[in-house]
């Protein structure tokens, strides 16, 4: 959802250098995408001081921040604690912005991460993820269509007899080829529904890194998922596919692709099922 925000400071400030203060293994597409040029753990032991009140750091900690002309922080910061130590080490200009989008607005995230850039004059860049990534995408023999059959909560989850089903018929009457993706909110269930399927046509992608994830699903044709980072990421990728929607806040936090089709679920698979059999 921030890669709105940070193509537009890229091309507001194309000279200058942009660093991420973030989550490395996620904020890894970003410095992929040419978009950041590095990214720095904020849970580095050598920051911890910086959350608390009348902190103290190192010399090098406090030169990292003073090396800065602008910050902005979309951490959540409601006492002002981190942006007041870091005002301590440099004069730069902070700026800070929402945490979470308030669903409440009834707008979409990517827009709600991209309105404090105002104060700027960056205005009118587009509200849509874009993740262009180095090379050419591999070139696979057949065709592969992407899977993500979890999520980060079991309650925006199609259930996994409803998966087997849809990928039986899948696996039946086409001839796609299926890369099943996985992390630890899965558990095992990518591996039980690959042994369901013909060996040779099921690449198992679990707990791989964002970059490298990403790079195998730019090589496939389709994506089929639920409310997840992942799905995010197919968007960001330019995917097709279909999106089994469950509580979760549409306007707020629908992947903003129209390229993704969003089919609503009751987490027991009557309407998705439904709309399969149709089709």
């Amino acid at each position: 959802m921030t890669l709105p925000a940070l193509a537009a400071l890229r091309g507001r400030f194309p000279g200058d250098a942009v660093e991420i203060l973030g989550c490395p293994p996620i904020a890894a597409l970003a410095v992929a995408g040419g978009l950041a040029r590095r990214v720095r753990a904020i849970e580095s032991r050598a920051l911890t001081g910086f959350f608390a009140r009348e902190g103290t750091w190192t010399k090098e900690a406090a030169e990292y921040f003073a090396g800065f002309e602008l910050i902005i922080s979309y951490l959540h910061d409601p006492e002002g604690i981190f942006q007041s130590n870091v005002s301590r080490c440099t004069g730069a200009r902070f700026m800070a912005g929402p945490h979470r989008p308030d669903e409440a607005l009834k707008e979409h995230a990517a827009v709600t991460l991209l309105r404090p850039l105002e104060a700027l004059g960056i205005r009118g860049f587009e509200a849509r993820p874009r993740l262009e990534l180095p090379g050419a995408p591999e070139r696979l023999a057949g065709r592969w269509l992407a899977l993500h059959p979890g999520s980060g909560s079991a309650r925006k989850n199609w259930p996994e007899a409803k998966w087997a089903t849809l990928l039986g018929l899948l696996a039946g009457g086409t001839d796609w080829n299926f890369l099943l993706i996985g992390g630890e909110a899965e558990g095992t269930r990518c591996r039980r529904l690959a042994a369901r399927l013909p060996r040779a046509r099921v690449d198992l992608a679990e707990n791989l890194p964002l970059v490298e994830l990403a790079q195998k699903m730019r090589s496939c044709a389709a994506y089929i998922g639920h409310d997840s980072g992942i799905t995010h990421l197919a968007a960001a990728l330019d995917l097709p596919g279909l999106v089994l929607w469950g509580p979760t806040d549409e306007t707020t936090w629908r992947p903003a692709s129209e390229k993704l089709r969003l089919i609503p679920i009751n987490c027991t698979g009557r309407k998705a099922a439904g709309y399969f059999r149709a089709s």
